[in-house]
This record gives C-alpha cells, sequence and structure tokens, in this order.
C-alpha cells in the first residue's frame, strides 16, 4: 500500500512538474508566436511585457489624430515622455496620428503605455521593413506606362495594417549606369513614382496592403538600375535590382504635305518591329492646326510597319501631332505609350498666291473696280509698329514741351522772387539813410 502510494504521489509529482513545464513553454511559444509570427506585442489594458533577450526594440504606437504623444511607463514605475528621455537609448519620432519609438536594452518586464491609443490598436514591433516587387519587364520601351505592384514585409511577414500607409513612404528611383554606348549616358538619378495603397490612379483597391507604383518612362532610353528607397521616420531602406535596358521608342512619324486646297496631308506612323509586334498597333490623339483648333483622330485595323493617317489641307502653318499608342510586344506583353510631338510647317503655295493675285488683277481691271492689295501678317505687324514708334514719339514730344513749360514756370517764379528781394533791400535801405 505504502508503495502504490508512493508510485501515484510521483506520477501526480511528475504530471504537476509537466504541466508546469507545457505552461512555461506555451507561455514561450506565445511570445514567440507573438513577435516573430504576427511581429505584434499583445496588450491588456495598455499593458505589455518585454522581454530580456531584447538587445534593441522599435514600437508603433497608433493614437488619435492630433492627440498629444504617448508616455511610457518602465516596469520600476519610471517614466518615457518625448520631452524627457536619455537620447543615447532612445530615439522618438512623433507625428499627427502615431509615436515610433526605439529603445536600447530596454528594462525588461511588464510596461504600460499612457495616450489616447486607438480602439483594438496593437503595438507593432519594427524589426527590418522591406517591400518586395515583382521584377520588371524583359523588354521596357521609352515611353511607355508600366504599372507595379509590391508588399511591405516586416522581417519576413507581411504588413497588412493599413495605417502603416502613413508611416512608410516607398520611392521608386532609376539610376543610370553611366554606360557611354546609351543615350541615357551622365543623365542624372530620376525619381519616377511612389507607390500608393489609397485607391488612386493605378491603384486598385485603397488599404489593401497592396502598394501601387506607376511608372512613366518619358526618359531618355539606356541602362539603368532601378532603386526602391523605403522611408521610415528613423531609418531608410534601399533595395536594388539588377540593371535594365530601356529601349528606344518604337515609333517614328513622318509626313508627305499637301500643298493647296482639296489635298491631304499623309502622317505615316512608322514601326521599328524589333522588339513589338507592328500588326498589333493602335493610335489614338490629336492634331492641332495652325490656328489652335484640335481634331481627335485614331489609326485601327492597320497592318504592318507603315501606318498611315490623311489629315485634310486647311491652311499654311504649324501642325502639332500628340498620339498614344497601343500594342504588344515581341514577349506578349501588352503596353500603353507616349509618343513624342511631332511638328510640321505648311509652306505658303508662292505659285497658287501670284496666280490668285493675277485673277483677282484681271478681274479688277475687267470690272474696273479697284482691289486693295491684302497684307501680311508681317506687314500688318510692322505698320502696328510703326503706328506705335509713332504715337510714342509724339508722347514724348508731348512730355517734352510739358517739361519746357514747367522750367519756363519755375523760371519766372524765381525771377520775380529776385526782383522782390531786391526791391525790399533798397526800400529798407533808403529808409535807412533817411
Amino acid at each position: 500500500m505504502e508503495k502504490l502510494s508512493i508510485c501515484l504521489l510521483l506520477i501526480i509529482s511528475f504530471l504537476h512538474l509537466n504541466a508546469h513545464a507545457q505552461g512555461k513553454t506555451q507561455q514561450k511559444i506565445d511570445y514567440i508566436k507573438s513577435d516573430n509570427i504576427t511581429n505584434q506585442i499583445p496588450y491588456f489594458d495598455n499593458r505589455f511585457r518585454l522581454d530580456a533577450q531584447l538587445d534593441d526594440i522599435t514600437m508603433l504606437f497608433y493614437r488619435k489624430s492630433g492627440s498629444v504623444p504617448v508616455i511610457l511607463v518602465r516596469p520600476d514605475g519610471s517614466k518615457l515622455r518625448i520631452s524627457e528621455h536619455d537620447k543615447s537609448k532612445v530615439e522618438w519620432f512623433d507625428d499627427v496620428t502615431f509615436d515610433m519609438i526605439k529603445i536600447k536594452k530596454p528594462m525588461p518586464g511588464p510596461w504600460q503605455v499612457i495616450g489616447d491609443i486607438l480602439p483594438q490598436s496593437q503595438i507593432l514591433v519594427v524589426s527590418d521593413v522591406k517591400i518586395a516587387v515583382e521584377p520588371l519587364p524583359d523588354v521596357m520601351l521609352a515611353g511607355e506606362t508600366l504599372k507595379m505592384e509590391g508588399k511591405l514585409f516586416n522581417g519576413d511577414l507581411a504588413i497588412n495594417n493599413p495605417k502603416f500607409r502613413n508611416v512608410v513612404q516607398l520611392d521608386v528611383e532609376f539610376i543610370s549606369t553611366n554606360n557611354a554606348s546609351y543615350e541615357n549616358f551622365g543623365s542624372p538619378v530620376i525619381e519616377l513614382t511612389t507607390f500608393r495603397d489609397d485607391g488612386l490612379e493605378l491603384d486598385e483597391y485603397a488599404n489593401d496592403g497592396i502598394f501601387t507604383g506607376e511608372f512613366q518612362l518619358t526618359i531618355p532610353a539606356g541602362e539603368w538600375v532601378p532603386l526602391y528607397r523605403i522611408k521610415l521616420p528613423m531609418a531608410t531602406r534601399e533595395l536594388r535590382q539588377q540593371p535594365i535596358v530601356l529601349r528606344k521608342n518604337p515609333v517614328s512619324m513622318s509626313v508627305d504635305v499637301g500643298q493647296e486646297d482639296g489635298d491631304f496631308h499623309r502622317v505615316h506612323f512608322i514601326i521599328d518591329p524589333k522588339y513589338v509586334d507592328p500588326d498589333s498597333f493602335i493610335f489614338q490623339g490629336k492634331i492641332t492646326y495652325p490656328d489652335r483648333q484640335d481634331e481627335p483622330f485614331s489609326v485601327t485595323e492597320k497592318k504592318g510597319v507603315d501606318h498611315v493617317k490623311q489629315f485634310a489641307y486647311t491652311e499654311p502653318g504649324v501642325h502639332r501631332i500628340n498620339v498614344n499608342a497601343f500594342g504588344k510586344t515581341i514577349n506578349g506583353r501588352e503596353f500603353r505609350l507616349i509618343v513624342p510631338e511631332f511638328t510640321f510647317n505648311v509652306e505658303v503655295n508662292v505659285e497658287s498666291t501670284n496666280k490668285s493675285s493675277d485673277d483677282s488683277t484681271v478681274n479688277s481691271h475687267k470690272n474696273n473696280v479697284p482691289t486693295e492689295k491684302k497684307m501680311t501678317a508681317a506687314e500688318k505687324i510692322a505698320m502696328d509698329n510703326a503706328e506705335l514708334e509713332k504715337v510714342l514719339q509724339q508722347q514724348q514730344q508731348k512730355t517734352k514741351k510739358q517739361q519746357q513749360q514747367q522750367w519756363i514756370i519755375i523760371g519766372a517764379g524765381n525771377l520775380i522772387i529776385i526782383i522782390l528781394g531786391l526791391a525790399f533791400f533798397f526800400i529798407i535801405r533808403k529808409r535807412k539813410a533817411k
């Protein structure tokens, strides 16, 4: 019986110790889980616990917009304030909606945060924030607009907290490799875009954890290094991708100019097929005539490397064409790009003008009605300038005459004062002599 009791006692003790050990293990697992899987420290009533093994910790506290910075209470009851802390051990950044605090060798034990912390907020432990982006396409064309998506990670874990968008800024830069074989040799660093998660422009859904960047590659063709820069209030990190080659815009334009009324200007959209499929191209744009009137146009369902669009002759002068192209690369990727503005000048047809002038003279003699010669724009401007100069001369003469009159009046006034002074002097002298 005693042996049975001793055995039961040993079994109960073993179970008790095992349960106690499991509790400790479970507590440790919970902490590791909260730190390394969720990157968040759970807290109750604004209290949380820091482990003794932490060399440093960066915490992010979300609070009500416009509220004052939080106050941290250490396990020993001492307080950390934004205005009262050891700057050699504590870095503190405050914004309208959050506080980011980095502490070296934090005191182990239960901490408390005091402030207008947002409901259901959690304390985010910032370890190594980075961005993962898709690789850029193999064929990239100068002038095109690319849509790129990326996700933020804290360590190996995705950050899906929409409020984190107010904390971090994601910028994209292209840096020239300064390869003399390319057009972008010597180009400065170009800031292309900022990734967004606000549902605007190319970002599809706001606060979904997917950041969208819009690359407008209206930059010189050549070899570039894409650089993704993450800016945090107290840190900056960079991701450099392998160099990429931005190909030249595949579309060029030329024109066969019409010469007179009834003719057409034939504009050629010439496609370089080296990196694109010419048959996939469509164009949408507008032509601006010399009188600044705009006419939209499109070119669709054309084949080959030379797509032609006709525009009616209206008048001499400078014509401007702005157009967007849509097509596919040789790899089948669809793209849209901006073609550089194309201008052409329609000169005055001298023979037609002389002929019209002769016809007008003949008709005027025939009808015995004098015909006034029409002035060109240059002659009209010259006449306007002559009239303006004449007016200015008249104004100058009038001003000069007024100044002369003023000087005469001033001189006469001074002469009268001198005469009166002399008269007064002689009268006084005469009285003294008597």
